[in-house]
C-alpha cells in the first residue's frame, strides 16, 4: 500500500475517532497505539513505553506544569481585577476607552492564562457585559474580546509554543522570546481597527463621564502593577537576559505568583489544592499528547510517508513565499473545525521534515504556524473560541458574533502576510538574545 495512501487511511480513522466524542489523547493513543502494533507487533509497546518515558523525563517539559500553574494561580488570586482597576486609570479619556482597556488587558493576560478559550470566557463574563450595558456596540465589542483572546498563545509564556518546541525540536526559549513583537504587532492591529471604526461611527462608543487622574494617581498605578510586572519578567524577561532556562524562569514564575496570592489574600487552601489538582491533570493530557505526537513522526519516518510528501514538495518547484502560504493554509482551514492541539499533533511531525528540506527559518515558520491556527480558532461558522465567548455571554446571539469574528480573522491574517514579507518581526528578538 503506498504511504500516502496509509496516511489518508489514518487520516480518516482519526477523523473518525474525532467524531465519536472521544477526548482528543484518547483519540491519539488509540489511533497510534494501533497503528505501532500493526507495524512493529509486540516490539512496538516498547517503543511505547520508551517514548513516555522520554517525554516525562524531559527537563524542558517542567516549563509546563509550572506555567499552568502559575497561570491558575494569578487568575483565581485577584490579581487580575487589580490589574484591570490600575489600567483603567492609566488609559484615559479617550473615545471607546473600554474597547482599548480590553485590548490592553488581553495582551498583558496572555502571559498567565496561555488559553485563548479562557481569555474568551473571563473577557466575556467580567468585560463584556459591563461594556454592552454601558451602550458599547455589542459586535465591536465580541470582536475585541475574540481579537484579545487570539493574543493569548501568542504572547509569552505559550503553553502552545512549548509544545510545538518540544514536537518538532526548536529551542523553547527562542520560540517563546519570537512571540513578544508579533503579538505587540497584532495588539497595535486591533487598536488601530478599533481606532477607525469608532472615527467614522462615534455611536459604537458612548460619551463617558471621564474623571481625570491625577499624575499621582497613575504613577500610584503603576506601582500597583509593579508585582504583576516582576510575574511576567522572572517568568519570561530571565530567559531574554539569559540569566535563567525556560524551565528555571518557569518555576520562579509560579514561586512569584504563589507569593503574590498571599498579598491579596483571596485564595484559601481549597482554592490552592484546586489550582495544583487542574495544574496536574491538565500537566498530564499535554505530556501524553507530546508522546504520541513524537511516535507519529516515528511511524511516518517509518512508513515512509514523510519522504513521499518531501519529494512531491520539491518536485513543485514553487517559490518559498508560495510554498509557505501553501503550507499555511491547511492549519488555518483545520483549525476552524478542530482543537489547536490536534492539528499540531497531525501536521508537526509531518510538517517538521519538509521545512528543514526547504531551508525555512524553524523559529519563523513555527510562531506563524501558532498565529495561523489561532486566526483558524475565530473564523466562522465553527471557529470554537466563538463559541466560548457564546457561552460566556448567552444572550449574544452566534449571527452577531460572526461578523466581527470575520474582522478580525482578517486583520490576523494581514498580520500573518506582513510577517512572512518581514521576517525580521519574529526573529530579531531570538537572534538579539544570542
Amino acid at each position: 500500500m503506498s504511504p500516502l495512501v496509509l496516511l489518508a487511511l489514518g487520516l480518516a480513522v482519526k477523523i473518525g475517532l474525532f467524531l465519536s466524542g472521544l477526548a482528543v489523547y484518547l483519540c491519539f493513543i488509540l489511533l497510534i497505539g494501533g497503528a505501532i502494533v500493526v507495524l512493529f507487533g509486540p516490539a512496538g509497546f516498547g517503543m511505547i513505553a520508551n517514548s513516555m518515558f522520554a517525554v516525562t523525563t524531559t527537563e524542558a517539559l517542567t516549563t509546563v506544569p509550572l506555567y499552568i500553574l502559575m497561570g491558575e494561580i494569578l487568575l483565581r488570586s485577584g490579581s487580575i481585577d487589580a490589574l484591570f482597576a490600575q489600567i483603567d486609570k492609566l488609559v484615559g479619556g479617550v473615545r471607546g476607552r473600554q474597547y482599548h482597556m480590553a485590548l490592553t488587558l488581553s495582551a498583558i493576560l496572555g502571559a498567565p492564562a496561555g488559553s485563548g478559550i479562557a481569555v474568551a470566557a473571563m473577557l466575556g463574563r467580567s468585560v463584556m457585559r459591563p461594556m454592552i450595558a454601558r451602550g458599547y456596540d455589542k459586535q465591536l465589542t465580541a470582536g475585541v474580546m475574540m481579537g484579545g483572546a487570539l493574543l493569548a498563545p501568542i504572547i509569552p509564556p505559550s503553553v502552545l509554543a512549548i509544545i510545538i518546541g518540544t514536537i518538532a525540536d526548536v529551542s523553547i526559549a527562542d520560540l517563546l522570546i519570537s512571540g513578544i513583537i508579533p503579538g505587540i504587532v497584532l495588539t497595535g492591529f486591533y487598536v488601530a481597527i478599533v481606532v477607525w471604526k469608532v472615527w467614522r461611527n462615534p455611536a459604537l462608543a458612548p460619551q463617558e463621564t471621564y474623571v481625570p487622574s491625577s499624575g499621582r494617581d497613575k504613577l500610584m498605578a503603576l506601582a500597583r502593577m509593579i508585582p504583576f510586572s516582576l510575574i511576567i519578567f522572572v517568568s519570561v524577561g530571565l530567559i531574554m537576559v539569559d540569566f535563567a532556562t525556560a524551565s528555571e524562569a518557569a518555576a520562579l514564575g509560579a514561586l512569584a505568583a504563589l507569593i503574590e496570592s498571599f498579598w491579596y489574600r483571596r485564595m484559601g487552601w481549597r482554592d490552592y489544592l484546586q489550582a495544583a489538582g487542574e495544574s496536574a491533570v491538565l500537566s498530564a493530557v499535554i505530556l501524553i499528547i507530546i508522546a504520541t505526537a513524537i511516535l507519529l513522526g516515528q511511524v511516518l519516518a517509518y512508513t515512509g510517508v514523510v519522504q513521499e510528501l518531501g519529494n512531491a514538495i520539491v518536485s513543485l518547484k514553487a517559490s518559498h513565499l508560495l510554498l509557505f502560504f501553501l503550507l499555511m493554509l491547511l492549519p488555518f482551514l483545520l483549525c476552524i473545525f478542530v482543537d489547536q492541539i490536534a492539528i499540531m499533533m497531525i501536521l508537526i511531525p509531518i510538517y517538521d521534515p519538509l521545512i528543514k528540506t526547504v531551508g525555512f527559518d524553524p523559529v519563523w515558520f513555527w510562531m506563524q504556524f501558532l498565529i495561523i491556527m489561532v486566526a483558524g480558532s475565530i473564523t466562522p461558522p465553527f471557529g470554537y473560541i466563538i463559541f466560548a465567548l457564546k457561552a460566556a455571554v448567552p444572550e449574544v446571539s452566534l449571527p452577531e458574533l460572526y461578523p466581527p469574528a470575520w474582522l478580525f480573522t482578517f486583520v490576523t491574517l494581514a498580520g500573518v502576510v506582513l510577517f512572512a514579507l518581514f521576517p525580521e518581526i519574529v526573529t530579531f528578538l531570538p537572534r538579539l538574545m544570542k
